[in-house]
């Protein structure tokens, strides 16, 4: 994109973004939210991550907008890092996943024959574990650090992102312009980045958004149960199972992390329908 074309897609986009129905615009509106929130998080909170300011589960005040957790830190703060870490661990899993499942389904299609089999078979054996309960058993063996964490969820779910890109991308295969391409003399690379990846891309971009979702679903599944994020780092995950003793009492401060949680994943979903209805070239 050159400098003098910047202009136009900035108001092809804001154009597009007009005429978004409200929920993508709802959709995007949290999703911005949440990213801002990150990114500066140590200017919103007003203590330190893992700084202990108070006595255990103090009530919401002036001084602790959300009271304390079963420590005495503040649970604002801490709901304000999680974003950060949370969300940033979950954004590195899901690039990583893909980046090993969609070079992998991309190469199995274009290559076809033992590689596609090869590939394909090991998939199947690793996606007839429960993907829970592989993660666990792996997370127990090798440790709950944060670079093994995301790795071993990457490899996981890279089966899911292997077998939805090796399906559209043999769809795309058999095309009249993949066909064209052979008879040209161009190698499997090229067709690969050059005339199969970009006529899927859509569909990829919707599907990293909807395994984001997943893949954040399941880091905080697992810092609840205590194989996650490690603490003093704050996920909100690990905040729900810190606080759940006081649902007992009919405090609602272990929905506040839980809902946080949700509500990522809705807006998140409320944009990737809208940017698969307008990539599908469908009006309402």
């Amino acid at each position: 994109m050159t400098f003098l074309q910047a202009p136009r897609v900035i108001r092809t986009g804001a154009s597009k973004l007009a005429s978004a129905p409200l929920s993508a615009k709802f959709g995007i509106a949290v999703v911005t939210l949440y990213v801002l929130t990150a990114l500066f998080a140590p200017h919103l909170a007003p203590y330190g991550e893992a700084e202990i300011v108070g006595t255990q589960f103090e009530p919401w005040s002036a001084q602790f907008w959300l009271g304390t957790d079963n420590l005495g830190r503040d649970m604002f703060t801490r709901l304000v890092f999680g974003a950060r870490n949370t969300i940033g661990i979950a954004l590195m899993t899901t690039a990583l996943a893909f980046s090993i499942g969609a070079s992998a389904g991309l190469t199995a299609a274009t290559f076809g024959g033992w590689t596609d089999q090869i590939l394909s078979r090991l998939v199947d054996v690793l996606m007839s574990i429960p993907q829970l309960i592989f993660a666990l058993l792996l997370l127990s063996i090798f440790g709950t650090s944060i670079p093994t964490l995301v790795i071993i969820i990457a490899v996981l779910d890279s089966t899911r992102v292997f077998r939805l890109t090796r399906a559209v991308a043999i769809n795309a295969a058999v095309s009249d312009y993949v066909e064209v391409a052979r008879l040209r003399g161009e190698g499997p690379i090229w067709i690969m980045t050059r005339e199969i990846l970009p006529n899927i891309a859509p569909m990829l971009v919707s599907e990293f958004g909807l395994r984001f979702c997943f893949v954040f679903l399941l880091i905080s599944g697992l810092s609840f149960l205590g194989l996650g994020i490690q603490p003093p780092t704050a996920d909100w995950g690990s905040m729900v199972r810190d606080t759940a003793t006081l649902i007992v009492y009919g405090d609602i401060t272990p929905l506040l992390p839980a809902g946080a949680i949700g509500l990522l994943a809705v807006g998140v979903n409320m944009v990737v329908d809208w940017f698969l209805h307008s990539a599908s070239g469908l009006k309402d």
